[in-house]
């Protein structure tokens, strides 16, 4: 059950100044109990305290994949999630002879599963609690921004020490820009295995063309298995491991989901903005979404031809292309929607209303006056180099994986001498086993001619900065300078990566991971040319935190004032923007009115699947697949056919408020089964990650398309046994 720390403090949190209207809400589980009326009237007959008992049933159930959502289906550690979170684990056992990635892949027995790989985790939350007053003692108003920064790490990391001393794994997360805290306990597998994800022509039917798009005919679904030691704890991946039995898992309906109905997703979303101030919204409309919108088109054009070299190559590119894409068209999508909805022009009434609320009483004035300018102030403290740091931060972060990975190493020796807790974050001993794992990964998707692509992608976006944004360290060593022709820069870039690539040795995997023990004085020893320009690189690197830590540092003071004046207008129960925590939100099955005449139904079924396969490219629906439909056709009865729709169902339509990250989530009917798998959003309404509209959609797969897959297409009756078919 989770523990509370402060009770007495109402749930009365704010978003965006307003209460959350309609279905808005990704609701931390603890505030699911006080919205039983709104639940009633939707016609929930359970018992809401459920939701906020993480152990009990249906919540310790519930799996973050890192990144993605899923659930437990079996008592034998059977998961549930999309086939799109799979891509990695397909991808890292694909070779051109065997391409799972195109063609999928199905264990009939325990001993056929494939192990996702170094790294691949799956985490159970088992508790969560409040921590806000254990910081606010230490957060003295003396303090300096730098200071106030620092005590809040230290803090940070003292506390998720003293949380993972029994083997969990603790994050401590923030609130409402540092309003409030908690600290979260989770159960941390480290073995997790393939069983089954069908070819893409089930599991990516309509790839791009789809992607976002309603009416949708995906079968976006996959299957893992959690393993642990024999002792049931968690251990590294080992052939001796055994399934894990988890103490709850979810029963997949097989009556799927039917319009009308309530559903529930729970599940781990990652990111929303929609506490943003005008100024925020104004960078995100005009700058930031315009700049990633064209570098994923310039990088898509670059993967596309590289994937034309060999299929070799697309296997190690095809993840990085599908998350080029998928961002692509959502970025687009939510700026389409901030231009349309009126966003910001919204938040400046917001804010005047904000302004005069404030004024209007003595004690608002001396508690919140000032605090939106101070707001925008620290915002703007980034915008004035904001170029030239986005651009260092995608040079070191991988957009060619070697110097990410050169990075990697600097920062490991730079940081090992200190003590655990003077260690950047990142770097702490509790993260060593990850680097090392990541370091492993890489492998598999590691090329050559792939990296210097990408670095010299990541080069040229550094030549064209302007003059008072250069990274200088990275001119001198290039040879780059402001308003240099394109010809010239690039003849530079080449000869300055022909001797990069031609002398490393970091591509070789033993001789990467041997230089993880080593001291910052025999890594320099080594001569690597891409640690050399790491080295050259630092003193900048070193620069940049120690002024980004000074931003955090006034945020930690500037944010939390803001957001209770919010709250203290506002009032109402209302859930935190979305960051990567659990949450539960809750909405019905219905169609939507997308514009003027014309109407979305709620459920697509096989019939689609037959009317938009071709046979060629994104819509070439296997021929096990088109065989069991012909079957259906012809009289072979189903269980799995709505007798609504006289048909198999596919996916369909849903209010719930969902974002990136809800990929994999369950999706629940009132009685706490598993009746289908979130896998995405509408175009229409991408934007909802900033600003929640009425018609808001979510997109799922039904679980009897699932059910139906699995048995008259694959044939997969030991999976269909352990799920209690």
């Amino acid at each position: 059950m989770i523990r509370f720390c402060r009770l007495a403090l109402s749930w009365l949190i704010l978003s965006a100044a307003v209460p959350a209207a309609g279905d808005e809400g990704m609701w931390m589980p603890q505030q699911i109990p006080p919205l039983a009326s709104r639940l009633a009237a939707l016609g929930f007959e359970g018992d809401p305290r459920a939701f906020a008992d993480l152990t009990g049933q249906p919540m310790g159930a519930i799996v973050s994949l890192g990144g993605c959502s899923a659930s437990f289906i079996s008592p034998e550690g059977l998961i549930a999630t999309n086939h799109h979170c799979a891509i990695s684990a397909l991808q890292y056992s694909s070779t051109a002879e065997r391409n799972l990635l195109r063609d999928g892949f199905l264990a009939h027995a325990r001993a056929d599963e494939i192990w996702n790989g170094p790294g691949s985790r799956a985490f159970v939350t088992t508790e969560v609690v409040e921590v806000t007053d254990d910081l606010g003692r230490r957060l003295t108003s003396d303090l300096t921004d730098r200071a106030r920064h620092d005590t809040v790490e230290r803090w940070t990391k003292e506390r998720t020490g003293e949380c993972e001393k029994d083997g969990s794994r603790c994050r401590v997360a923030s609130f409402f820009g540092g309003l409030r805290w908690f600290e979260i306990k989770q159960l941390e597998v480290q073995d997790v295995r393939l069983v089954y994800a069908p070819a893409s022509g089930i599991g990516n039917f309509g790839g791009e063309t789809d992607n976002w798009q309603w009416p949708r005919h995906t079968g976006d679904f996959a299957l893992f298995r959690a393993y642990v030691g024999r002792d049931g704890r968690p251990a590294s991946h080992a052939k001796e491991n055994v399934p894990y039995r988890p103490k709850r898992w979810l029963k997949v309906s097989p009556k799927g989901a039917e319009p009308n109905d309530l559903v529930f997703v729970v599940g781990y979303p990652g990111r929303t903005e929609r506490l943003q101030t005008a100024a925020e919204v104004a960078e995100t409309t005009e700058w930031e979404l315009p700049r990633s919108i064209r570098r994923a088109e310039e990088m898509i054009a670059i993967v596309d031809d590289l994937a034309k070299t060999s299929p070799e190559v697309a296997i190690k590119v095809e993840g990085r292309r599908r998350g080029l894409h998928n961002g692509l068209t959502k970025n687009r999508g939510v700026l389409t929607g901030l231009a349309r909805g009126g966003v910001l022009a919204d938040k400046r009434t917001q804010e005047r209303d904000l302004k005069r609320w404030i004024a209007a009483d003595p004690e608002r004035q001396k508690e919140f006056g000032g605090v939106l300018e101070e707001m925008e102030a620290l915002q703007a403290r980034g915008v004035a180099t904001r170029e030239r740091d986005a651009t260092f931060r995608s040079l070191l972060s991988g957009q060619g994986s070697l110097l990410g990975a050169a990075d990697t190493l600097y920062q490991m020796a730079a940081n090992r001498p200190k003590a655990d807790l003077d260690r950047e974050s990142e770097y702490q001993e509790r993260n060593w086993k990850r680097i090392r794992e990541g370091l492993v990964r890489m492998q598999r998707n590691l090329d050559p001619k792939v990296d210097r692509m990408m670095l010299r992608y990541a080069l040229a976006e550094a030549a064209r900065l302007p003059r008072d944004q250069r990274i200088e360290p990275l001119d001198k060593a290039v040879g780059l300078s402001a308003g240099m022709a394109d010809a010239d820069r690039d003849k530079r870039v080449d000869a300055f990566l022909e001797p990069l690539y031609a002398t490393t040795r970091l591509f070789d995997l033993d001789y990467r991971l041997s230089l993880l023990d080593k001291s910052l004085a025999e890594l320099m020893a080594t001569k690597d040319p891409f640690l050399d320009l790491v080295s050259a690189l630092e003193p900048l690197e070193e620069r940049l935190r120690e002024e980004r830590e000074e931003r955090q540092g006034a945020g930690y003071q500037i944010a939390p004032r803001y957001m209770k004046a919010l709250l203290q207008k506002s009032g109402g129960l209302v859930p935190p923007d979305a960051n990567g925590t659990l949450r539960v939100t809750y909405g019905r099955v219905e169609g939507v009115t997308p514009r003027d005449a014309l109407h979305y139904k709620p459920q697509t079924t096989l019939a689609g699947i037959v009317e938009k396969h071709t046979g060629k490219g994104e819509f070439a629906a296997p021929a096990a697949l088109l065989d069991a439909v012909s079957a259906l056709r012809a009289g072979r009865t189903s269980p799995f056919v709505s007798p609504a729709l006289g048909d198999v169902p596919v996916d369909f339509l849903s209010t719930v408020d969902t974002t990136g990250g809800n990929s994999g989530s369950a999706t629940l009917n009132a009685r706490g089964e598993l009746c289908g798998l979130l896998f995405d959003g509408t175009y229409d309404t991408v934007v909802s990650d900033i600003l929640y509209e009425a018609g808001t959609r979510s997109i799922h797969v039904d679980s009897r398309y699932l059910l139906w897959v699995l048995a008259e297409v694959e044939g997969a009756k030991e999976i269909l046994q352990e799920m209690g078919f």
